[in-house]
């Protein structure tokens, strides 16, 4: 019995992707879980695995086309799943054979939450949460391809794992809890706060939102633009992936967030020479020492003594999330458009290891290897332009984040040393930020406390 494998809902409000590559062809034998597509959506590339195995009989798509989610990419000629083999009339079997009769839904269903089947051959809906009841055993466990891969740098064994998520779908969380690695989780809830006096009224313990903000307006309709080609030749070029979604999104945090930029120079020369002092040994750990990885670690103590940049505008409740972790994205030229890989917890590791890890997750987000999970989650962004030269810019946003940190070429420079003129490596610094929700004086406090831990590398580095 034929199947068709379409094109799963991807998260983050992806309508579709275009197809890299193609990993298999007609007539090949597949197994559950392995990679059949190469496809590139507007955050990231990443390989679809098959949610099950057999004779792959069509293939439908071929590289650069675009598709839609829900379009059919691929046809199974027959039902019987070749990726394990299952005995007939065991309850096994007949969870495979609803899952063939599902057609699609298995696969999109399986790339998100836990598909179960009952040996009547019914699809029950998930376990009642404490009810003691676990995820039968018939289909493979539920894993976004990320935590599936996860798992392999881990050596874990999905099948061992307790899935915590909807349905019994198996989490990032998850897979380091089995590792050893878990990490205590964030706090819940809201911290009790004493009301203002002319703040909003407590209710049951907390203080209830004011409520959303008012509407930013419809639509702005732009006039057509006029016939270019009375004038002369032209080229036309399809926006399509990164930078259509980038044009998007900039649009979006210009119109919506009122910016201020609050300009600033760092004194870098001491910390320069630690940089080549120590960037050899870096190197040695396939690690790059350079200014940014100073500037990322630099950003992420300061931001914990100011966290209203590192929150976001809740527009329906108009409250501020203050978030109580770290994660520093690093605006990266690609040749498919700019895109922001995040560094997470970037408090809380050493200079050394953010070395080897930004020099990683860079060289991934270059050659088109960075998962959705390298490319979400940052709280805060650092756009470093320096190796190209610049005195100075006015970065936008990356929306909901509420600043930006803009950095230029370091250049010597003259300066007045003790009534002396001397040569002094100078880093231009500009930040930007949401003036909703950050003063100026906030702003200048900020960019003060980060000149003062550039210029001061011991301190940087006792922080740290």
């Amino acid at each position: 019995m034929a199947k068709d494998f379409k094109l799963p809902d991807l998260g983050e409000g992806l309508t579709e992707a275009e197809i890299v590559q193609v990993l298999v062809a007609e007539g090949d034998e597949i197994t559950e879980d392995q990679a059949v597509l190469l496809v590139e959506t507007e955050k990231a590339q990443v390989e679809l695995p098959s949610p099950f195995g057999g004779r792959v009989s069509k293939v439908h798509v071929r590289p650069g086309q675009r598709v839609k989610v829900g379009s059919v990419l691929l046809t199974f000629g027959d039902g019987q799943g070749v990726g394990r083999p299952v005995a007939l009339g065991s309850p096994d079997a007949a969870g495979s054979q609803a899952a063939a009769r599902a057609g699609v839904e298995g696969p999109v269903q399986r790339l998100a939450t836990a598909v179960s089947v009952d040996r009547g051959g019914r699809a029950p809906g998930p376990p009642a949460a404490g009810s003691g009841q676990e995820a039968p055993t018939g289909l493979p466990p539920a894993a976004t391809p990320a935590t599936r891969r996860l798992a392999r740098e881990l050596g874990i064994t999905l099948a061992e794992v307790h899935g915590s998520g909807p349905g019994g779908r198996i989490t990032d969380d998850d897979v380091r809890a089995a590792a050893g690695q878990a990490q205590a989780p964030a706090p819940t809830g809201r911290a009790a706060t004493p009301p203002r006096a002319d703040g909003p009224a407590e209710t049951a313990g907390r203080i209830e939102p004011p409520g959303p903000l008012r509407p930013l307006g419809g639509p702005v309709e732009l006039p057509p633009l006029p016939r270019f080609e009375q004038w002369g030749p032209v080229e036309r070029e399809a926006l399509h992936g990164i930078r259509r979604r980038s044009a998007e999104h900039l649009a979006l945090a210009w119109a919506v967030i009122p910016h201020v930029t609050q300009h600033d120079q760092a004194d870098v020369t001491a910390l320069d020479a630690v940089r080549r002092r120590q960037q050899a040994i870096v190197r040695e750990r396939a690690g790059d020492l350079t200014l940014t990885v100073f500037l990322v670690k630099a950003v992420a103590i300061v931001l914990r003594g100011q966290p209203r940049f590192n929150a976001s505008l809740d527009h329906q409740t108009g409250e501020l999330v203050k978030k109580r972790y770290y994660h520093i994205g690093v605006a990266t030229d690609t040749e498919r458009g700019l895109m922001v890989p995040v560094i997470r917890d970037a408090d809380r590791k050493p200079i050394r290891q953010l070395a080897v890890e930004l020099a990683q997750l860079v060289t991934r987000t270059r050659e088109g290897k960075a998962t959705l999970e390298d490319l979400r989650g940052g709280t805060f962004t650092v756009t470093n332009t320096g190796a190209l030269g610049g005195t100075g810019a006015t970065p936008i946003i990356n929306y909901p984040e509420v600043a930006i940190l803009g950095v230029g070429r370091a250049r010597e420079t003259p300066v007045v040393r003790d009534g002396q003129v001397v040569p002094r490596l100078v880093l231009p610094l500009s930040l930007a930020f949401d003036h909703r929700i950050i003063d100026g004086m906030e702003a200048a406090r900020f960019s003060t406390e980060l000149v003062r831990l550039l210029e001061d590398p011991e301190r940087l580095l006792l922080e740290s």
